[in-house]
């Protein structure tokens, strides 16, 4: 039912933390014109930001239940698996040979994410699944291999093709969408926005997998346009 007020409690990575890369100190800075801050304004109530820089779905299931009790929220929203799909591309550079594993098995992410929406729908919480950004791989791999060409080939011998990089991330951006249609979940596709774009990449970072500023505005955008579609009671205009 309707309220005059809402708790929601967002989890994820640096995406949410609103991390993106300074150009000209070339390290990661939080903007705060990030998607979080820029939805905040519209929303009846609070949002409580518990997203960190590398988290993985198994770290945000420990910072949901440790927040759990203390906010009580009405809504939770889970951003993940841009980590869990990612590896340790020094050991890769060092081992090209050898194989190597993502932060969390696809397998195990797909059943961790069912684990805690069914957690939430439990206690009668309503959690929205969030879809990941697209990446640039050529740009991604530039940055992993910190401009050593031995690095950069040798973790090219090891994927074979630089576009695997984008695939792999495709595909646990579709379990997610698979998760949402079984589980009857709530899926904000912010990676439709911005590959609705001819050129995605102007909205990433030199990184290749952070969303800029503009890459933001085109994340609050995306929800603000979900809310008054399907939930405009949550929003104060």
């Amino acid at each position: 039912m309707p309220k005059e007020s809402y708790s929601i409690l967002l989890a994820g990575d640096s995406i949410s933390r609103g991390v993106v890369l300074d150009r000209e100190k070339n390290k990661y800075v939080i903007t705060e014109r990030n998607y979080v801050n820029l939805v905040k304004g519209r929303i009846k109530g609070t949002i409580k930001n518990i997203s960190r820089f590398g988290a993985t779905i198994l770290k945000g299931i420990e910072m949901i239940k440790k927040e759990f009790v203390r906010e009580k929220p009405d809504v939770v929203v889970l951003e993940f698996g841009g980590n869990d799909c990612d590896f340790d591309w020094e050991q890769v550079a060092k081992n090209p040979e050898m194989e190597h594993f993502p932060k969390t098995d696809y397998h195990l992410f797909i059943q961790k994410l069912k684990e805690i929406i069914e957690f939430l729908k439990e206690f009668e919480v309503v959690p929205v699944l969030m879809t990941l950004p697209p990446l640039d791989a050529d740009r991604y791999l530039k940055w992993i291999s910190k401009a050593s060409k031995e690095v950069e080939e040798n973790i090219l011998r090891w994927l074979g093709s630089v576009t695997k990089i984008y695939w792999w991330q495709e595909r646990y951006n579709s379990a997610i969408r698979v998760i949402a249609e079984e589980t009857k979940t709530l899926v904000i596709d912010v990676r439709s926005a911005f590959l609705y774009y001819p050129d995605f990449r102007n909205f990433l970072c030199e990184d290749g997998i952070h969303p800029n500023e503009e890459g933001h505005k085109i994340m609050a955008h995306k929800i603000g346009e979900y809310l008054k579609k399907h939930y405009p009671f949550l929003l104060k205009i």
